[in-house]
């Protein structure tokens, strides 16, 4: 379908919501009249703080408000999508608008994926199901993986998602929304795992798409993203709609406090650590070193990819090293060499001048406290059948820790009534904070971060990182924070670490590194940060 085509037939909104409600049972009200109102070729983005209700919103816009946990109740006054009103509309009804006139892109892309299915099987569902016959698919399947901002395509298609990073999954989501050259896009935190060079890739996709009559609906946390795309702005707090208006309006003259808290928390500058001087490293005891990691994939069909490739690094005492790099460089898979997660093929890690590495299991056992992940799923790395009280109180007891659940929650600012829920009824931003409240309760020497703040809105994410500096002044625990965002790093670390394809480009003190780069990998990500609001 051709732009014009997109746009020929529209006399009205492609979505206009009035009222919208949504409840569910012993949580009570998460919307609460919600009034929404997009046209053809216009970006409208959704922010608000962690458990504000955007990805319900977000859910609720395609028919899938109670999808995968309670059943919700949705009231409405008003509501059409695509020019078809769809109040009261049955699940048969909503899959047939799905796809082929609303492509939605889900927040989670490391749960959203069949991992036993190819990728190429993933976005070519919905052509499948209208009929679109095999060589078309498959040139439209191969369009969209590119467009997306996937490379070799063709390699990709046939892959399956275990054998993707988080943001290659997260680009193959958006290409399954955007194969159908839907009328309406909702995307969910689509950047989230995206270092800075792909999420503009995708943001001006996002903007093509939009320009071409397209309407598109943003929901994110990052207000850089939104300052570069969107028209407008709708904010939520509560589940209620507390400002909107024009993007330069709302990011500009912000009326709200909530809209005030959320621009000012924006990472602007270097955090307090960068600031102050302090002992020379070579005094500081190491805890970490990692000495010639090299660690290599097999692609199907045949051929290798060097996940990492002669890596070396030290952590100090009281460090903290930031590791940032583009989707797919190999952070996550040295993230979990470092913890003994994963074998590398050759090298070795030591902890505090010990084998740790090559280590058999038992014998790393007694020592597992010392060194603690924070992975980058949350969702997937919790018992879905135990609340967060038994997650903590199993953590507690494991490490033999005096601390109580009730304290580990406050160290994370999540609320009391979190010991109570399951991680799958908790926001995207609250199970990240319920993960690192786990890794906290062994005391770590090592607390190795994969993308902590990813998910969550800057509000949090600057609650959290202040968190992790004030543990770290305290207790002397070193952090490894595994960040595809510069800014990030440059709040919380004393060093920063720059990898790409596998190796460490550049390597040094943050300030030097984000006001000097010497790589020129390290100068195209800051230059593709988006711009602050």
């Amino acid at each position: 379908m051709s732009a014009g085509e997109k746009t020929s037939g529209d006399t009205g909104p492609v979505l206009d919501v009035a009222g919208l409600t949504v409840s569910f049972p012993g949580v009570g009200e998460v919307l609460r009249g919600v009034d929404l109102h997009l046209e053809p070729g216009r970006c409208l983005a959704v922010v608000g703080g962690s458990g504000a209700g955007k990805s319900v919103l977000a859910r609720s816009l395609v028919g899938l408000a109670g999808e995968g946990g309670a059943p919700a109740t949705v009231a409405v006054e008003r509501f059409t999508v695509a020019g078809q009103d769809v109040t009261g509309a049955d699940a048969r009804r909503w899959r047939r608008l799905r796809g082929a006139q609303v492509g939605f892109v889900l927040q989670d892309a490391l749960q959203s994926l069949d991992p036993l299915r190819t990728v190429g099987a993933e976005v070519a569902e919905s052509l499948q199901l209208r009929g679109t016959r095999r060589p078309e698919r498959s040139r439209r399947v191969l369009q969209a993986l590119a467009h997306a901002g996937l490379d070799e395509p063709e390699t990709r298609a046939a892959q399956r998602s275990g054998e993707l990073s988080g943001g290659m999954r997260q680009r193959a989501l958006i290409a399954s929304a955007i194969v159908s050259e839907p009328r309406l896009l909702i995307a969910d935190e689509p950047t989230t795992a995206l270092d800075a060079t792909v999420a503009r890739g995708v943001l001006e996709l996002l903007g093509r798409l939009r320009d071409e009559g397209t309407a598109v609906l943003l929901v994110t946390h990052d207000l850089g993203a939104v300052a570069r795309l969107a028209d407008d702005v709708v904010v939520l707090d509560g589940g209620r709609v507390v400002e909107s208006g024009s993007a330069d309006e709302v990011l500009g003259r912000p009326a709200h406090p909530v809209t005030r808290a959320l621009v000012a928390a924006v990472p602007r500058g270097p955090g307090r650590r960068t600031q102050a001087p302090g002992p020379p490293p070579e005094d500081v005891p190491e805890v970490l070193r990692a000495s010639g990691l090299r660690r290599r994939y097999r692609l199907p069909g045949g051929g290798t990819v060097d996940a990492l490739d002669g890596v070396d690094l030290t952590v100090r005492r009281g460090q903290a090293l930031g590791v940032v790099g583009e989707s797919g460089s190999g952070k996550s898979t040295l993230a979990r060499i470092l913890v003994a997660a994963e074998r590398a093929d050759a090298g070795r890690v030591e902890l505090a001048g010990e084998p740790w590495s090559e280590l058999p299991e038992r014998h790393r056992r007694s020592r597992r406290h010392l060194v603690r992940l924070v992975p980058q799923d949350p969702l997937g790395s919790f018992d879905p059948r135990w609340d967060g009280g038994r997650i903590l109180r199993t953590a507690l007891r494991l490490s033999g820790s005096a601390r109580t659940p009730a304290e580990l929650l406050e160290l994370v600012r999540l609320p009391a009534s979190a010991l109570h829920r399951s991680p799958r009824s908790l926001s995207g931003g609250q199970r990240q904070r319920l993960a690192i409240a786990r890794a906290l309760a062994a005391e770590p020497a090592v607390l190795v971060l994969d993308e902590p703040v990813s998910a969550l809105d800057v509000t949090v994410q600057a609650s959290i990182l202040e968190t992790l500096a004030d543990l770290q002044e305290r207790t002397g625990t070193a952090l490894v924070l595994v960040s595809h965002d510069l800014a990030v790093i440059r709040q919380v670390c004393d060093t920063v670490a720059v990898m790409h394809r596998g190796r460490i480009v550049e390597q040094g003190p943050v300030e030097q590194v984000w006001t000097h780069p010497n790589a020129p990998f390290t100068r195209a990500l800051l230059e593709a940060r988006p711009p602050l609001p």
